[in-house]
């Protein structure tokens, strides 16, 4: 039977798209299909037969992979919550974009609302990727603050921007910013020792200054959004503690596009809040992996199928 007071619901960021995502769902639940069909009803665009038959490359643009990833997380959310009406986690918590589906979860807004302000920082996301290019790189085997002090140093040498994006878990982490500066710190990164500095398949510098030129019209925009207190806490990318309250939230929102998503102490922090098993709810298992690094005595369970959820669905009822 479930223990819901050390389960914590995460849901991913970009990254975790895959072309058919979400089609199981909507074939097998009503609940599912009226998620993604309320979706194209709202964005104006078949945003469903993009994630169920692609083009991978227009999946795989910003502008539509993130209401990609929040209507599968929220429909996946949904089909889970009808089998289980009582399913509340202790928290909830996800990865850049993924903090949004979460917050969605959380009842802080409403699914309309977030699909919207999702669209829009996609869009905003895109437009700062042409406005200022940047790039962002996977550097594995060094520690957070190692990768810190070299992304200081290229910043330095080059005259450019380079940060620490994003803290994914001990040993894996993600740079971010212009590309002269990047290249220069994946030579820093590998003379330091790492296993492997390879530069990732995006062509925007996410979670780093180069997101400045646009984070005022995002603030903007979080802004006019309505949002409510969270039914739960939700743990937050740039403070890697629970959003409280609704300024909490707009706050966070607002420095979360040039800030890093602190996602290692985020999970550690949960930990020590009493939180045992991660229930990671979209298309892949990519943030499961992580929690593998982060806390070897954490459960990691992914619900990407409808096989997965019908078997968790039993696992919790005590079939």
């Amino acid at each position: 039977m479930a223990d819901w007071s050390t389960m914590v619901f995460m849901f991913p960021g970009q990254g975790s798209q895959t072309v058919g995502m979400g089609s199981d769902f909507f074939q097998a639940s009503s609940i599912a299909r009226e998620t993604f069909e309320q979706a194209d009803e709202i964005l104006g665009f078949s945003l469903s037969a993009l994630c169920f038959n692609g083009p991978e490359e227009e999946l795989n643009d910003t502008i539509n992979t993130q209401p990609a990833l929040y209507v599968c997380g929220i429909a996946i959310l949904r089909v889970l919550l009808a089998e289980l009406p009582d399913a509340k986690p202790a928290f909830v918590a996800g990865h850049s974009l993924g903090e949004l589906t979460a917050l969605a979860a959380a009842h802080a807004l409403s699914f309309e609302a977030g699909l919207r302000l999702v669209r829009e920082r996609g869009r905003l996301m895109k437009e700062a990727g042409i406005q200022r290019p940047g790039a962002m790189a996977a550097v594995l085997g060094l520690e957070a603050d190692e990768v810190r002090d070299l992304c200081a140093r290229a910043s330095q040498q080059t005259g450019g921007a380079l940060v620490l994006a994003n803290d994914n878990c001990p040993g894996q982490i993600v740079i971010s910013g212009d590309d002269p500066t990047l290249e220069h710190g994946l030579v820093l990164a590998k003379e330091a020792g790492a296993k492997r500095a390879v530069k990732l398949a995006v062509s925007i510098a996410a979670h780093s200054p180069l997101m400045e030129s646009v984070s005022a019209d995002f603030r903007k925009a979080v802004d006019a959004t309505h949002f409510e207190t969270p039914q739960m806490p939700v743990y937050g990318n740039v403070t890697a503690a629970p959003l409280t309250g609704v300024d909490a939230i707009r706050d966070e929102l607002g420095r979360q596009l040039t800030n890093s998503v602190r996602w290692t102490e985020s999970v550690s922090a949960m930990v020590e809040a009493g939180a045992q098993t991660f229930v990671e709810i979209g298309p892949k298992d990519v943030l499961n992996g992580l929690l593998k690094r982060i806390d070897r005595n954490a459960k990691g369970i992914s619900l990407n199928t409808t096989a997965s959820l019908e078997q968790f669905v039993r696992e919790q009822s005590g079939g």
